[in-house]
């Protein structure tokens, strides 16, 4: 499927119908990246939407989602790719008898290479999003071949030669902002930072996906976030954590938060005791 807006706010428009409700820098940037050619790296806090862009984006324009998902010791193994060493003892057993050079060619061939998501989204022949999730998660090694990997957009595999792109994908790369990246891997990217989303926004984010929650509702569940975010808290609620709360009041038949509700369900938004503490006595009444 051929996908390409002309503006951002066909991006923006495309995104909403899939339940994405991007703002005007969020489409933006969106749209030039298809433009451009250029990966998106996107940081801001976790649970602001980051990585429901890249799968909004695949929804959207009809793409496969293509996902590597970073954590520390990540290797080239498991983000490119590697051999099925299985298989190969095994055709090595058969063919017990010729000669190394006949074995190499036979064994280095395309049914034992076992294709990991940098491999999967270049070889694919329609176009994928491609999303690197977390990236800052990984050392800074990894974070270099992947560097090399999204400059150019192809691989070499030193037994079977360079394995160029068959088609661009579209790469979005996710951080939390745990660690500071490479100048070079933010060259080649365009930036997008996502924070907290305005009080307006989050209500209508709220009502898009806790479609049965009501305006009265949704209102009092983004200010009541929006207040709690205020604190100096270990872990602040996310957005996807305030659509939980949503999600929750409404399981609980709840019709407006009053003080005891609320510390009841804190929860379900905090996730260390000294913040649920620290936001239970805002709802303590005063003497």
């Amino acid at each position: 499927m051929t996908w390409a807006p002309g503006s951002p706010g066909e991006v923006a428009a495309a995104l909403r119908a899939s339940g994405y409700l991007a703002d005007d820098r969020i489409a933006q940037v969106v749209f030039l990246s298809g433009r451009l050619d250029k990966p998106v790296l996107v940081e801001g806090p976790a649970g602001v939407g980051k990585t429901e862009l890249a799968k909004a984006v695949a929804e959207t324009s009809g793409r496969r989602l293509v996902r590597l998902q970073c954590y520390e010791g990540l290797d080239e193994s498991k983000a490119l790719y590697e051999w099925n060493y299985r298989k190969q003892l095994l055709r090595l057993q058969a063919d017990q008898g010729k000669e190394w050079a006949e074995l190499e060619s036979d064994i280095f061939a395309e049914e034992f290479l076992l294709a990991r998501p940098l491999l999967e989204a270049i070889r694919s022949e329609d176009p994928v999003v491609l999303l690197v999730d977390e990236i800052d998660r990984v050392e800074v090694e990894t974070e270099a071949l992947l560097l090399e990997v999204l400059g150019d957009f192809q691989v070499t595999i030193p037994e079977m030669g360079t394995i160029a792109s068959r088609s661009m994908p579209t790469v979005i790369l996710t951080s939390n902002n745990t660690r500071e990246l490479s100048e070079a891997l933010k060259r080649r990217c365009l930036f997008l930072h996502i924070g907290y989303p305005s009080l307006e926004r989050e209500r209508e984010i709220l009502l898009t996906r806790v479609p049965d929650l009501g305006e009265a509702l949704a209102e009092q569940v983004a200010r009541l976030v929006r207040s709690m975010r205020a604190h100096a808290l270990r872990k602040p609620p996310s957005v996807s954590e305030s659509i939980d709360w949503a999600r929750t009041l409404l399981a609980l038949g709840v019709a407006e938060v009053d003080p005891e509700v609320a510390v009841d369900t804190l929860h379900v938004l905090l996730k260390y005791q000294t913040d649920i503490e620290t936001v239970a006595a805002d709802f303590e009444p005063s003497d």
